[in-house]
């Protein structure tokens, strides 16, 4: 596990009128801006690590860019808590698109939105899928947390995978916001130049913005461990998102879609 994601901490630990003197595990929380050539994009607190995955996911499902192939290169830009993507010749890019105030938090990825209209990024409704099947999903919590180390030392970070037409695992990232794992996902799947996956499963619930990403990046399946909002199943219902909900402990439910 790469040592910035975690660090140790001395806590007073108190167990039945017992105190002790401890050290704990915390996830790191930082915050990185994203810009693109000079300009300041956002601001975002996350988990340090996968920093390129991030700012590529993020530059993507917000629909600043259109592919990978856009940008010439990604880089950290006189600090590790800055990105910085440098598009390729002749690449423009629409800056009405990130109607967004210049700080978003780690638990939300489109709080500084001004609007639903400013939210909707551009995207055409998925093409038809064939049904997911059930005993598929009933797994998929249990392989995204065995491939969560840094989960497993502090209790404090969300996952988000990715899976192909197959049912194999594609790839897993972590971040304590559950928008920035997504992005952090998607992006590492565009620098890898993969097929868009089937299945993108979430540790957490299923928000707009999580919706909206899996969407953008062409996933026709969102399987979350917690629970979706209304917001998200509307979402889901107009672009064809298959949406599952509450996917643990042997059963889940489905918003959107259909499983076999």
């Amino acid at each position: 596990m790469p040592e910035e994601r975690i660090a140790s901490v001395g806590v007073t630990r108190v167990t039945h009128g017992s105190v002790t003197r401890q050290e704990d595990v915390l996830v790191v929380e930082e915050p990185l801006e994203i810009r693109v050539g000079d300009k300041p994009i956002s601001v975002t607190m996350r988990t340090p690590g996968d920093d390129y995955d991030l700012a590529a996911g993020f530059l993507f499902t917000e629909g600043v860019i259109r592919s990978f192939d856009e940008i010439e290169s990604i880089r950290h830009w006189g600090s590790p808590n800055v990105v910085r993507a440098a598009l390729r010749e002749g690449v423009r890019i629409d800056m009405s698109r990130l109607d967004r105030h210049f700080y978003t938090s780690s638990s939300c990825g489109v709080c500084g939105k001004t609007s639903i209209d400013a939210v909707r990024v551009a995207s055409q409704r998925l093409p038809p899928s064939a049904p997911i099947d059930a005993n598929f999903v009933y797994g998929l919590p249990k392989v995204l947390e065995e491939n969560q180390s840094a989960f497993r030392a502090t209790g404090g970070l969300h996952g988000a995978a990715i899976f192909d037409a197959k049912g194999k695992l594609i790839g897993v990232r972590e971040d304590i916001g559950r928008h920035n794992a997504v992005d952090k996902i998607i992006g590492a799947n565009l620098r890898g130049g993969q097929p868009s996956p089937a299945v993108l499963v979430v540790s957490s619930r299923a928000g707009f913005e999580v919706v909206q990403k899996a969407i953008v990046a062409g996933i026709p399946v969102l399987a979350s461990v917690g629970a979706p909002s209304t917001l998200a199943v509307d979402l889901a219902r107009e672009f064809g998102l298959t949406l599952l909900g509450f996917v643990r402990d042997g059963r889940f439910n489905i918003y959107s879609g259909e499983v076999t």
